[in-house]
């Protein structure tokens, strides 16, 4: 894919895990120029929500959801004072629909009541409303206020990161503080971006494509996966 490849008895045996973390973020860059959030929002308060919905769904589903709920429900007010049996119909294609909308609702009468309308620029302010982890806590800060908190951690880059070798936890929260060891700051969005990019097109959950990955190298368990 374009990518330049180090040869593996450089990589993988004489480079350090914060060194082929490093490789792996600039051939990544290269990989995926132009990644991006894939969810589609106009405000901090729409990313937030879709955030919310994006779990345990695509984002491609999200943003077949979104359009309607926004043209109905604009702002962190409306969502606080909507009906919660249409909010639930207008969210019940991205599944759990029903703890969706309630979290959502409640998130929303908390941002108004609370915090004056204005979804909070602190993760620890994030972290008290309903429905939100520090996944969602990252993917708003970053996206929609520009602040590095901390490295977004969804099934992409939970697998991805095992993968690679860069963490041997499976618990969210512990793989974060890993790729946080490993990573500069200003490329802790960027790394989680672009490893989903990745993740969607090679290496995929049940048939990972090692044969045409351009991390091969940098990846302890992509010959066991060439060679199955």
């Amino acid at each position: 894919m374009g990518a330049k490849v180090i040869p593996v008895s450089v990589t993988r045996k004489s480079l350090s895990p914060k060194q082929r973390a490093l490789e792996i973020l600039a051939r990544l860059r290269v990989l995926y120029p132009d990644a991006t959030c894939s969810l589609n929002y106009s405000t901090p308060v729409q990313l937030l929500v879709a955030t919310i919905l994006s779990a345990q769904c695509t984002d491609e589903r999200v943003n077949k959801v979104t359009p309607a709920l926004f043209a109905r429900f604009p702002d962190a007010a409306s969502l606080a004072n909507a009906d919660l049996e249409e909010l639930e119909n207008l969210v019940r294609s991205t599944g759990f629909y029903r703890n969706k909308a309630k979290n959502i609702q409640a998130a929303c009468r908390m941002i108004v009541k609370e915090f004056d309308s204005v979804v909070p620029k602190e993760m620890e302010l994030l972290l008290k409303l309903p429905g939100v982890a520090r996944k969602t806590g990252n993917v708003v800060l970053a996206h929609a206020y520009g602040i590095n908190a901390g490295v977004t951690v969804d099934t992409h880059v939970k697998r991805l990161s095992q993968r690679l070798g860069l963490t041997k936890f499976s618990d969210p929260v512990r793989i974060e503080q890993d790729l946080i060891k490993l990573l500069p700051q200003p490329d802790w969005e960027n790394w989680s971006i672009r490893l989903i990019y990745h993740g969607r097109a090679i290496c995929k959950a049940r048939s990972p494509n090692c044969g045409d990955c351009d991390l091969y190298d940098l990846c302890p368990t992509g010959k066991k996966n060439i060679n199955s």
